[in-house]
């Protein structure tokens, strides 16, 4: 195990929000002999990774599955610098079962790469030298990203980190940069192939946020083949709390100290430097300025811009202002009994409807089921989450809210009903989450989920930096490199902590 490294014991550090990319900071931070105080305003520590229970059943809230398990994947290095275990954890094979419109056998996403091969030349005759590509590409980017380039550099030490990660094979990836996957379809003549460019639209939209005609082709060689070995997405036992409880314990046994339910209301700068946080008990009301040497921010960049206020820099704020609008999630969470679970149903689905209802941007819905004996549900029972994809700002602009989310309700049990057996006597519980959920538990604006959208002006080298233009402000989360998932906040996580030092 790596041995303690000790920072400056004076330095202290407040870092906003407990999700992974926070907890994970906080506790790296604190392991390296920093004063830490990580402060939430959720009842529990996790974000959009945590979980709830209702009836006996546990439900993850919003993340589903984990990458980086593996041996020199980003969690696995995490928890072996703070000496502690990973947790318990099966690989998902298939990844993910997808179902285009109107077929009923799945396209599965083998996580033997040769599996993997034979599946997808059966379903997509044609387009192997495309796929070729995206192995190309990611073999060249996940090298590249293993050694741990600072991306975008914001100064020369950052600059330097991202020329020694560079080797000559990395060069491959270079023509590609300015490219989206739509151009690569069209330059192997696949433009036209609709049936492939559903399946990847699905899938990008999961981990990209946008389809493929906008994704940055050097992010989605990644996000297409993350799932293979020898990485692969794992099903974590008991729920995904699980990552956030064990990143709680290393920060607290190190010293570092967590604060539930208390928001904070605004970031204090000093010539154009981070000084302070001001800081708001909820349950006493009580507000007070906590002085600091750094503030990490693990807040989406819009909460970023509005913690700052009027010491939001102007390029700064106008650059966040521009942003596509990002996406919210309507998510239903189904407690079930046995019975309505088909035999070999896999733990991941995806389901693209012919457009006949209010389900979401692409008329799809994310399917997350749990196993026999994984801390889920009762024996007998599973759970059924089932997300989509919307516009969160209809969910704050309507007139009946209620009946807007009983009709998304309504409409996601018809369809889920297509392949689960969900009837009164099957479904035990019924329960909703809308981008206005996810405002009120998480605090992000406007309840969006995932990050920016992956596309060429916001992925990678063109992103957002960790390093904010005030000094000793850091952004870490889904708006920054690598993006969203709780591998891509822990890497965004360990990047500040190495410029932090």
């Amino acid at each position: 195990m790596p041995s303690r490294q000790k920072g400056n014991s004076k330095s202290r550090i407040v870092v906003i929000g407990a999700g992974i990319g926070g907890l994970t900071a906080g506790a790296l931070l604190a392991h390296r002999g920093y004063q830490v105080l990580v402060v939430d305003q959720a009842l529990v520590p996790g974000g959009c990774a945590s979980t709830f229970k209702r009836k006996g059943f546990t439900f993850d809230v919003g993340a589903t599955q984990v990458a980086g398990l593996e041996p020199g994947g980003i969690h696995h290095r995490i928890f072996s610098e703070l000496e502690i275990d990973l947790p318990h954890a099966t690989p998902c094979d298939p990844a993910c079962a997808v179902y285009l419109p109107g077929e009923t056998q799945p396209i599965n996403v083998w996580r033997d790469a040769e599996k993997w091969q034979i599946e997808r030349q059966r379903q997509f005759p044609g387009s192997e030298p495309f796929w070729q590509l995206i192995a190309t590409l990611f073999q060249a980017s996940w090298a590249f990203q293993g050694r741990d380039p600072v991306l975008p550099p914001r100064n020369l030490w950052d600059l330097w980190q991202l020329a020694t990660a560079i080797r000559p094979g990395t060069l491959v990836t270079l023509p590609f940069t300015l490219m989206t996957v739509g151009d690569a379809l069209r330059a192997y003549g696949l433009g036209n192939d609709q049936r492939l460019r559903t399946f990847l639209d699905l899938q990008l939209k999961l981990y990209s946020q946008v389809e493929a005609e906008e994704t940055a082709l050097l992010y989605a060689a990644t996000a297409l083949s993350v799932s293979q070995l020898p990485q692969g997405l794992y099903h974590l036992e008991g729920s995904m709390q699980v990552l956030s409880d064990r990143l709680v314990t290393a920060l607290e046994r190190d010293g570092g100290k967590l604060l539930m339910r208390h928001t904070v209301e605004k970031i204090q700068v000093e010539n154009n430097k981070a000084t302070g946080v001001v800081i708001r008990d909820q349950k006493t009301g009580e507000t007070w300025t906590e002085p600091t040497d750094h503030v990490v921010a693990n807040v989406t960049v819009q909460n970023l811009v509005q913690l700052l206020g009027e010491n939001a820099p102007s390029g700064y704020k106008k650059r966040v202002d521009k942003l596509p609008q990002a996406s919210g999630a309507f998510v239903i969470y189904l407690g079930v009994e046995e019975n309505a679970i088909p035999a070999g149903c896999p733990p991941h689905l995806q389901f693209m409807y012919d457009a006949d209802g209010p389900i979401g941007e692409n008329n799809s819905l994310f399917v997350s089921v749990s196993r026999p004996g994984d801390g889920r549900a009762p024996v007998g029972k599973r759970t059924i989450i089932a997300s989509s994809f919307v516009d969160p700002l209809p969910w704050w602009r309507c007139r009946d809210y209620t009946a807007m989310k009983a009709k998304y309700t309504q409409e996601a049990i018809s369809k889920l009903g297509q392949f689960f057996d969900l009837t009164p006597e099957t479904i035990i519980h019924v329960e909703a989450a809308t981008p206005r959920t996810f405002a009120r538990y998480t605090a992000r604006d406007r309840g969006i989920v995932g990050g920016i959208g992956q596309r060429i002006p916001t992925f990678g080298p063109f992103g957002f930096a960790n390093r904010t233009p005030i000094a000793h402000l850091w952004l870490v989360g889904d708006s920054t490199h690598p993006g969203e998932g709780t591998a891509g906040v822990s890497y965004s996580a360990l990047t500040v902590v190495r410029q932090i030092g």
